[in-house]
């Protein structure tokens, strides 16, 4: 890709609506991620770059695992989102933490880092393994590269009993493929991994489920984000019903089916150079 052409679209945009959503949601992944990045041995001390840093939390999560002593690097291309992340990090009182706004393929830094991270950012990003593969020479041999990416196709599997929750995954699926993320980008990591030059990863899968109105509302979440995409596309919510009293039709279909509900698959891939 010519330099200065964007990595990657991000389909869910950039209002002030989707950077709450993403903190919503940053609250509910961050012990899994912690987890990740803790057993991939990201730790005290250590220089990390996060990528896609959005509104932050995952340089936030990052900061407090490497301590004062450490440094985290953010880069994200979104400006708005940037200055949330600017800002949270001064609320919290972070000083090993610092943002750099530029498109991935234009990051470089003169200084080796101990680790490399991202979560959800893969899946937007048109060539993954050219992403990796030139990001990955910034990280020191024997650091730690890894990521914390998606897969659809469970979600689906064990939503197929809840018809209002499969077609409305499905549609933020579509809308998502529709725009150029990869959905399934996560079972890809393996790959990824090989052909940028990174040995073959460690990797997991885990999948959050419950039934309290704010975890069943994720999908329309993602899907009031995705509205512009959806009208872009010509894509229908007449299957759905009334879309503003969508979230309490969707609470209702699970606490009636006395079952829960599916996040999206998380899976981690980590490896070392």
């Amino acid at each position: 890709m010519a330099a200065g052409h964007p990595t990657s679209s991000y389909a869910l945009g950039s209002t002030s609506a989707e950077h709450e959503r993403l903190i919503r949601q940053a609250a509910r992944l961050a012990p899994l991620t912690e987890r990740l990045f803790r057993d991939a041995g990201i730790g005290p001390g250590q220089r990390v770059l996060d990528l896609g840093s959005g509104v932050g939390d995952v340089a936030i999560l990052v900061a407090r695992l490497v301590g004062s002593s450490g440094e985290v690097v953010g880069v994200e291309l979104d400006a708005q989102a940037i200055a949330r992340a600017r800002a949270r990090v001064v609320e919290l009182g972070l000083n090993n933490v610092r943002f750099t706004h530029c498109d991935l393929n234009q990051f470089d830094d003169a200084q080796l880092f101990d680790d490399m991270v991202g979560r959800f950012i893969l899946q937007f990003v048109p060539d993954p393994v050219a992403i990796v593969r030139s990001l990955s020479r910034l990280v020191r041999p024997g650091g730690v590269v890894a990521f914390h990416e998606l897969s659809y196709a469970p979600c689906l599997v064990l939503s197929e009993h809840l018809p209002l929750c499969f077609a409305t995954v499905s549609l933020v699926r579509e809308a998502l493929q529709r725009s150029g993320a990869n959905t399934e980008i996560g079972p890809a990591l393996y790959r990824v991994f090989q052909e940028a030059g990174v040995p073959p990863p460690s990797m997991r899968l885990e999948m959050l489920l419950g039934s309290d109105p704010d975890f069943t509302r994720w999908s329309y979440d993602l899907l009031t984000s995705l509205l512009p995409q959806i009208e872009r596309f010509h894509l229908s919510l007449e299957t759905l019903g009334d879309f503003d009293t969508l979230p309490e039709r969707l609470q209702a279909e699970v606490a009636a089916s006395n079952t829960v509900v599916p996040f999206v698959a998380l899976i981690g891939a980590w490896s070392r150079r």
